[in-house]
């Protein structure tokens, strides 16, 4: 190991980080037989046919299996934490967009399913039915019933 270690900030997809840490492997030198006992050796867990099927997938990998790798490696604590935050900010990169305000967030048939709610209670409790127009809401109906 000579130059600095491949970083993985520059990926932005599961495909890059898969490719930095593939990087990685290159950079170390070593072996899967030889990361695994590595691990082994820090305490940790690397399967060297996990890793490879790691390496070879375009998922992330669990964070688990990603600290003994990097750590194996010859990576330090620091920069372990390094590639797990940007692990976490791919994998929830797509839920970024559902952190728009709740109510913009709630499914249409929300409404619709309240008003056919309140109208089944109507029908088991006495039979009675009533004319309703598409739209009307649920506390007119509830009102409604009330006197």
């Amino acid at each position: 190991m000579t130059a600095s270690p491949p970083s993985p900030d520059v990926a932005t997809d599961e495909g890059e980080f898969i490719a930095a840490l593939r990087r990685l492997k290159a950079w170390s030198g070593l072996s899967y037989r030889q990361l695994e006992r590595r691990a082994a050796e820090a305490g940790r867990v690397l399967p060297y046919s996990t890793a490879s099927t790691a390496l070879g997938r375009k998922s992330l990998p669990r964070e688990e299996l990603l600290v003994a790798f990097v750590l194996a490696c010859g990576l330090d604590d620091e920069e372990a934490a390094s590639w797990v935050a940007v692990r976490k900010r791919i994998a929830v990169g797509d839920c970024v967009a559902a952190t728009e305000p709740r109510a913009a967030r709630r499914p249409r048939w929300r409404p619709a399913l309240g008003l056919a709610a309140a109208v089944l209670s109507l029908a088991l409790a006495g039979g009675a039915t009533l004319p309703l127009k598409v739209g009307d809401e649920v506390e007119t109906l509830q009102a409604t019933v009330g006197k």
